[in-house]
């Protein structure tokens, strides 16, 4: 599985850390005139989404006009009007149960048709003489036979990570033919890999097109009514026990911090619906020798209003009714902002209270040196680091997506979030609508952002547990 688990009970630091677009219609284009054989790619004007394609109308057009990429023996383009097309087919899947069309391809499944159909993309590239010589092949015919052989076998991770690498190396030809057989092989209702191969997908077709920001901004304006997003993030929480057991690991050591202290101060970066610490309220209400005065301070920003149906009071009311039932002196502090705006006076940090401060699931969203020179997050930490608070506790994803390069970034997702839809296939029947929902919902825009956007637009950004380590204050000791 591709992420860890690291539960670690410290004095002053607990890090925590687990684990539309066009359908680009290819038309192989092959012609023999006075000038030589020809090569050309065209893409169609169809549309395709997956992210969407629960909606009628929920696609979104990427290119303006069709393109044509055509080839020569010398590796000179050639207009569209000198190569002589075959038009392919449109197929719809038996899986493609949401109405997205998903382009055919010519290339066939018969194996031998795709060594011909190998053979002769290596006449027209490569030349009439580039007949094998001693036993040996470029690595370029190598790369291609090793495609031809993952198709055949229908190994979509491995087409994933080719189609990946061709878009890295910008080999516009290569991606744009896999992505084609992508969209025959994925599917929002079939196995694991399948599900999240089609919001990979996406997030390729999105990064070649240039559009990842406009779709990923597009897809969060057209969330679901806010109940509904809060239902599924509440059925993503059920189903994988990653986050589950991460709030719990740091209440674990928030109530053992302070044990013996009588005024507790909490301050959580991103609150949300302020759920995880209801067990912590009933833990302390059950201390030996009475609860103590316990404040929170509770920072969020308009993203998780949205999801709650109204501002940061509704935490406050909620955590106040049940501090009041169980007999705990409670105080709620409401801060409605981002981590990228706290100031000190806005944490109203006192005298004599036994300070803790909780990173769950936002520190991955703060721009760092790489993105920004004011780089909210050191700034942020340095902050806290100031407070000399008893404990931090941290709970992120671990995964290398922050600063590394495109193509390994590619790889950590696909590792990462396959553990992640494994976990919801043991749990989730595939032709529950829930599912889908949870998916498309709380996970696809995550991958999509991931893979297809870079700089500020690129908000998911990911480290190693050595990484937190080392920037999150005390976590040395």
């Amino acid at each position: 599985m591709a992420s860890r688990l690291y539960p670690q009970v410290k004095q002053e630091v607990e890090p925590y850390c687990f684990p539309q677009f066009p359908t680009i219609d290819r038309s192989f284009c092959y012609s023999d005139s006075s000038q030589g054989s020809h090569f050309s790619v065209k893409n169609s004007l169809e549309r395709y989404c997956t992210l969407e394609s629960s909606s009628a109308n929920g696609s979104y057009a990427v290119y303006n006009s069709p393109s044509t990429v055509s080839l020569s023996p010398n590796g000179s383009p050639l207009s569209q009007q000198e190569s002589q097309s075959y038009p392919s087919e449109l197929h719809h899947s038996p899986d493609n149960t949401y109405g997205s069309p998903i382009s055919g391809s010519c290339i066939t499944d018969d194996v031998s048709d795709l060594r011909h159909k190998l053979r002769e993309l290596e006449t027209v590239m490569l030349g009439p003489d580039s007949d094998i010589i001693d036993g040996t092949t470029s690595p370029e015919m190598d790369s291609w036979r090793l495609v031809m052989d993952a198709i055949s076998r229908g190994d979509l991770k491995q087409v994933l990570i080719s189609c990946a690498k061709a878009v890295s190396d910008n080999d516009l030809l290569m991606a744009q033919w896999l992505m084609d057989e992508l969209r025959r092989m994925v599917s929002v209702s079939g196995e694991p890999i399948q599900r999240l191969g089609a919001y990979m997908l996406e997030g390729l077709v999105a990064r070649l097109a240039s559009s990842g920001s406009s779709i990923y901004k597009a897809l969060r304006c057209k969330e679901p009514a806010s109940a509904d997003l809060l239902s599924y993030m509440h059925i993503l929480y059920e189903v994988c026990p990653y986050f589950k057991f991460g709030y719990m690991s740091a209440n674990g050591a928030i109530a053992e911090a302070m044990k013996d202290e009588d005024r507790v101060h909490i301050i959580d970066f991103q609150i949300a619906q302020g759920s995880q610490w209801i067990t912590l309220i009933q833990a302390f209400a059950a201390r030996p020798g009475g609860p103590p005065h316990i404040r929170i301070t509770g920072i969020d920003d308009s993203t998780s209003a949205y999801a709650r149906g109204g501002g940061l009071n509704i935490v406050g009311k909620r955590l106040s009714k049940l501090a009041e039932h169980f007999k705990v002196p409670f105080e709620f502090h409401a801060a409605a902002m981002s981590g990228c705006e706290v100031q000190q006076e806005h944490l109203r940090v006192r005298p004599g209270e036994a300070l803790a401060v909780n990173f769950a699931f936002m520190l991955h969203h703060m721009p760092d040196e790489s993105v920004s020179t004011e780089n909210h997050r050191d700034r942020l930490l340095r902050l806290v680091k100031s407070l000399s608070p008893k404990v931090v506790t941290l709970v992120e994803q671990e995964s290398n997506t922050n600063t590394a390069p495109f193509f390994p970034r590619f790889l950590e997702t696909l590792n990462y979030y396959t553990a992640m839809f494994e976990s919801i296939d043991v749990t989730l029947p595939r032709d529950r609508k829930e599912r889908i929902n949870v998916e498309q919902h709380c996970l696809a825009r995550d991958v999509v952002n991931i893979i297809a956007c870079e700089g500020p637009e690129r908000v998911e950004r990911h480290e190693l547990l050595g990484i937190w380590l080392l920037l999150v204050p005390g976590s040395d000791t």
